[in-house]
């Protein structure tokens, strides 16, 4: 097995050297950390985890709490996407990931809290559950190092999707594409949900938009039955919108199902847009428009956040990272002629 000292003596330097080098010190220049590294992989070196776990008192393992009330898991494209980026992050880092299971199918119940210390966990990233859990609370109030994804706690880390810019981006969009009668379908109750209608709102007013309260409904996320009804209450109406946003896009999904049970052409005769940019979006015909989140991004804050605050618990700044999203233009929106916007206003 290659040792620090067989790297040390084929690059002419010192075991100390080679240490710092590995474990990127600031002190060693990157053109001698480069070399090093390089002659360590050459010679097929493999770090000790058990001499470094005693070394650094780390377990070099990240707890993951990923699970919500719908029991979506891994089938949210979203969140699923956004711990893709954080995995491959933190394994850039040689940690390991262990899933936070909710002890389903165990004899003795362990909570979240109790689980993390049983098994070492160095932090705890949270994405994806019910924040209003007393296990959840616990667990965030801990000393445990921790990092959330679209929620803030406070005195916590927290890496969030531009919910505000997001719609304010995507509302902006659609009134530029000369649509007046605008609906929205938002997701239930949450912090996600308040910002985007905050968002919506405000934008509305600094577009001169009036919006009916009845162009506002409520769907769960990533539902594809209640987006539909809601679907089916607006081209209802008396005086129906000519486009509507959709809390995500597989919600979006079901809007589509019930325009085309009637008969009805997408973006010819009514307009809608998704939230999220997930990659079946793109392989609809037509293409959906939608706001895409940067979930590569997301991940990888997330990741370099949690570790800095387990390396360097004194320094760390506990912050709110916000990660900005692009509209994808698509095809779901029709370009409203000048005299319907002049009928519309």
């Amino acid at each position: 097995m290659t040792s620090l000292k067989d790297i040390a003596r084929e690059c002419h330097v010192s075991v100390a050297t080679v240490s710092k080098a590995l474990n990127n010190h600031s002190d060693i220049s990157e053109e001698r950390k480069a070399m090093i590294r390089h002659k360590a992989e050459e010679m097929g070196y493999h770090p000790n985890l058990f001499a470094r776990t005693l070394k650094t008192k780390r377990s070099y393992n990240i707890g993951v709490l990923f699970t919500d009330e719908a029991n979506n898991g891994l089938t949210h494209d979203y969140f699923a996407a956004v711990l893709d980026s954080f995995k491959v992050a933190v394994e850039q880092k040689d940690y390991d990931l262990t899933f936070l299971n909710c002890n389903q199918g165990r004899k003795h119940h362990m909570s979240y809290l109790e689980r993390a210390r049983y098994r070492g966990f160095d932090g705890v990233v949270i994405a994806c559950v019910d924040f209003t859990d007393p296990e959840v609370l616990e667990l965030v109030k801990s000393d445990i190092p921790i990092v959330t994804v679209d929620y803030v706690f406070n005195d916590r880390m927290a890496v969030m999707s531009d919910n505000v810019s997001g719609i304010e981006d995507l509302l902006s969009y659609i009134y530029q594409m000369g649509h007046r009668k605008i609906a929205y379908i938002h997701g239930a109750d949450s912090h996600v949900t308040r910002s985007r209608l905050s968002s919506f709102f405000r934008t509305a007013e600094k577009l001169g938009l009036e919006i009916p309260d009845t162009y506002i409904l409520e769907s769960e996320y990533r539902d594809v039955e209640g987006a539909a009804k809601a679907t089916a209450k607006l081209l209802d109406m008396q005086d129906p919108p000519t486009c509507i946003m959709y809390p995500d896009d597989l919600s979006a999904f079901g809007g589509i199902n019930v325009i085309r049970k009637r008969g009805m052409s997408i973006p010819e005769d009514i307009s809608l847009v998704g939230y999220d940019g997930i990659r079946l979006a793109r392989h609809v015909v037509p293409m959906l428009t939608t706001l895409k989140q940067d979930t590569l991004h997301i991940g990888r804050y997330a990741a370099e956040k949690l570790i800095d605050l387990i390396e360097n618990p004194r320094t760390a700044v506990r912050e709110i990272t916000n990660v900005k999203g692009t509209v994808f233009e698509g095809q779901t929106i029709r370009k409203m002629f000048e005299q319907n916007w002049r009928d519309n206003d």
